[in-house]
């Protein structure tokens, strides 16, 4: 029996990239997927003909996860579609990285809403679900810089680091319940995003890791598998580091 035949999970921010990879790898255990992003376009549709391929139920959404209202709309579609939330992977994210001095207030507040704001109005909405239930697994996404800081990236690293502490919270107040709810701060991983970098700085970036390379999003996504499985039932208020020992 795969680890996760017959649950259902929400992953956030999951048309490309690592929600992309977490929602397959899921899949890949049994697991059914809603999936949202900021819009249900042809690469939400692709990645919805993906997981489907993996023999399970799959359903995208087109929701601004920073928006509560629309949060709690797309969850209670969920609950209607698919009858149960076991899973739940905040992933959505944006970077809008430059030194504090330019910074602008905008630049500061839209990151704090799309990374950390979104974390809440997720696992408030999906919350109600877990109670009945009394079971369910919350993986936030954090990185490693929500951990250690990093120059240039402010807000970001703000962001992250705030998702830690909800992340703690939660899993005190719900852990009576049987709800799980741990973090994930992934280092250099090789996406879309890492691909923009020139040349130089990504191989300087890259020896400065102990593993000598960067991580790949199937690397996070089967963590991610670990944390919303019953292989980690006693795994709550942690943040499990996947940065092949760069912050050590």
């Amino acid at each position: 029996m795969k680890l996760l035949e017959g649950k259902t999970a929400i992953v956030t921010g999951a048309s490309r990239g690592i929600g992309k990879a977490i929602a397959l790898q899921l899949a890949s255990q049994g697991c059914n997927i809603a999936f949202t992003d900021l819009f249900y376009d042809d690469n939400a549709k692709q990645t919805e003909e993906e997981i489907k391929a993996l023999g399970v139920k799959a359903q995208g959404y087109g929701s601004d996860a920073s928006n509560f209202a629309q949060t709690e709309e797309v969850v209670a579609a969920v609950v209607k579609e698919f009858g149960r939330i076991d899973v739940l992977v905040n992933n959505a994210g944006i970077t809008m990285d430059t030194l504090l001095m330019r910074m602008t207030e905008t630049q500061f507040d839209k990151v704090i809403e799309v990374n950390l704001k979104s974390v809440f109005n997720f696992t408030k909405a999906c919350q109600r679900t877990m109670l009945k239930q009394r079971s369910g697994s919350i993986v936030n996404v954090s990185s490693v810089v929500g951990v250690s800081g990093n120059a240039g990236q402010a807000n970001y690293s703000a962001s992250k680091a705030g998702i830690i502490g909800f992340t703690k919270s939660i899993a005190k107040e719900l852990g009576s319940r049987n709800i799980r709810c741990n973090a994930i701060a992934p280092g250099f991983i090789i996406t879309e995003m890492t691909g923009a970098i020139p040349e130089d700085a990504r191989k300087a970036w890259e020896a400065s890791i102990p593993m000598r390379r960067g991580g790949t999003p199937d690397e996070v996504a089967k963590v991610v598998t670990f944390l919303g499985s019953d292989l980690s039932s006693y795994v709550s208020g942690q943040v499990i580091n996947i940065c092949g020992a760069m912050n050590t």
